[in-house]
């Protein structure tokens, strides 16, 4: 009996096995038991494992991250800007080849490692032709020249020179006309100068005299000079000098006039008369500005002479020193009123000459004139 029931329990079960062998399931047993020691193990470590892993991959990738963002400079064509560090600039105040419309704060750019020889500037020229800046001290005289050439310009020049270089003026001044204060009787005296001509060659005239009131003439003569430029402050001059009082003489004259350094004004010439009697003659005078009208001039005279001439009254050696200062207020520049005060001294032969004709060899002037010139 027991075997006939053992029987037929294998021959029911039988077609099931056969089954689940033709589908070749793995046994049910092994994949319950790996499920349960899944989930035990996250549940022993769940705080260490998901939050250190996604920080430490963050850290790793930060840095690639900004390294692929950060722009690499580039180059404009007509700049340089590898020794630049882009980095350490303020670029929210300049950015090169682009207009900021916010205002500058003046922040200052180091330009120290820029070159400036890749540069391109030849967009803000508009003429092509190249810029020439002469030398004054070792260019040349023309710098045109350079530029046009010497054949182009000769025209250009020859017709400013006839407009303007080789334009003739005539020129006057009364350098002194003035009323003379003194002892014993009052005096005047003149000195007037001009020349017409170019910048070159002039025709120069002067004439002074002096005397006092009611009396003869003291000495007055005129010249007619030739001159020429011989610097670009000074001319040299030649001619004859006239005397008009006193004994007749006629001198032969040579001499320079002009402006030394520190704008002093100095006339020196030399006189050789008919009867061959050398005497010489220097001027000197300065320009002071106390301020644009208002001018202190000092002023200086010496007379010489070569030997004795008793008909003159004139003594070898020194003649006369004559030492001023005069005020003028220039009401325009063509006309000055002026007042002052001059000293005289005959020296020498001429002091005993002086005395010997009852005059004083030291005289003081007050004087008050004008000064003009057209």
């Amino acid at each position: 009996m027991k075997f006939l029931m053992i029987s037929l329990l294998l021959g029911a079960s039988a077609p099931a096995l056969a089954q689940h062998e033709g589908h070749q399931m793995p046994m049910p047993a092994k994949p319950a038991a790996k499920p349960k020691a899944v989930p035990q193990k996250p549940a022993a470590t769940p705080a260490v494992k998901p939050k250190t892993a996604p920080a430490a991959a963050a850290k790793k990738a930060k840095a690639p991250a900004v390294k692929a963002v950060k722009p690499a400079p580039t180059k404009p064509a007509s700049m340089n800007h590898d020794g630049i560090n882009h980095g350490e600039m303020d670029h929210a105040v300049m950015e090169h080849g682009v207009q900021q419309n916010e205002p500058n704060d003046d922040t200052p750019m180091d330009h120290g490692s820029m070159d400036h020889s890749a540069m391109d500037h030849s967009a803000n020229q508009s003429d092509p032709r190249p810029i020439f800046v002469p030398n004054t001290e070792t260019g040349p005289v023309s710098a045109a020249d350079a530029i046009w050439g010497e054949e182009a310009m000769r025209e250009a020049r020859h017709e400013l020179y006839s407009e303007n270089g080789g334009m003739q003026t005539f020129w006057f001044q009364g350098d002194r006309a003035e009323y003379r204060v003194r002892e014993g009787k009052d005096g005047y005296l003149w000195d007037v100068q001009g020349y017409y001509g170019g910048d070159i060659n002039k025709f120069w005239f002067k004439s002074e005299g002096e005397g006092s009131f009611g009396e003869p003439i003291e000495s007055a003569e005129i010249q007619a000079l030739y001159s020429r430029a011989i610097a670009p402050f000074f001319d040299l001059q030649a001619g004859v000098r006239q005397d008009l009082t006193g004994p007749n003489r006629t001198h032969a004259a040579i001499g320079v006039q002009g402006l030394v350094p520190y704008m002093l004004e100095v006339d020196a010439a030399a006189f050789l008369s008919n009867k061959g009697d050398l005497t010489a003659r220097i001027e000197a005078e300065y320009d002071q500005r106390i301020t644009q009208r208002l001018i202190l001039q000092p002023r200086a005279e010496v007379n010489l002479s070569a030997q004795d001439i008793p008909e003159l009254g004139i003594g070898s050696g020194i003649d006369n020193l004559e030492l001023g200062l005069r005020l003028r207020y220039e009401i325009v520049r063509e006309f000055a009123p002026y007042i002052g005060v001059e000293q005289e001294w005959k020296l020498g032969g001429s002091r005993n000459f002086a005395r010997l004709a009852g005059e004083d060899p030291s005289v003081t002037n007050y004087v008050i004139g004008v000064r003009f010139w057209f």
